[in-house]
């Protein structure tokens, strides 16, 4: 499992030219998932990801969490996270989960941090999304389970 965290003074989701999600100060997740990823890695990134201090004190240093700022998150499913473009120049996804397993994943990590009492936000599983955002700093991190947790 990849994320991609975006520190944001805004960001928000289109669909098809309606916005479907939108979120003040918070994060911006970009979430991709790979064969064996499982729901107990989605938790234990979940628990990664909403203690994390990522966001600056008063003197700058990056000492506040989420829950410190009451920040908020937007959620958006990037199977293009698992792209590889090692051999030529056109990407496969071949590392990427198949559709099924990774929308239940998808919907598993939203619904845990729902569950953390956050304010979530999301695109739309597999559809074509436009995603705008104000990255703060820029602010950027990612987060792989390979690296984390095996």
């Amino acid at each position: 499992m990849r994320v991609i965290i975006q520190n944001v003074i805004n960001a928000s989701v289109s669909i098809d030219n309606k916005i479907v999600g939108k979120i003040s100060r918070g994060f911006c997740l970009f979430v991709g998932f790979t064969d064996g990823d499982d729901e107990n890695i989605v938790s234990k990134m979940v628990n990664k990801i909403i203690g994390l201090r990522l966001f600056n004190d008063e003197n700058g240093k990056t000492n506040l969490s989420l829950k410190d700022i009451d920040g908020e998150i937007l959620s958006i499913s990037q199977f293009t996270l698992y792209g590889s473009v090692k051999d030529g120049r056109r990407p496969a996804f071949v590392n990427a989960m198949r559709p099924e397993k990774a929308s239940h994943l998808y919907n598993y990590f939203n619904d845990c941090l729902k569950d953390s009492e956050f304010h979530i936000e999301k695109g739309g599983f597999g559809a074509d999304m436009k995603v705008s955002l104000v990255n703060d700093g820029p602010f950027t991190m990612i987060l792989d389970s390979e690296e984390l947790f095996k």
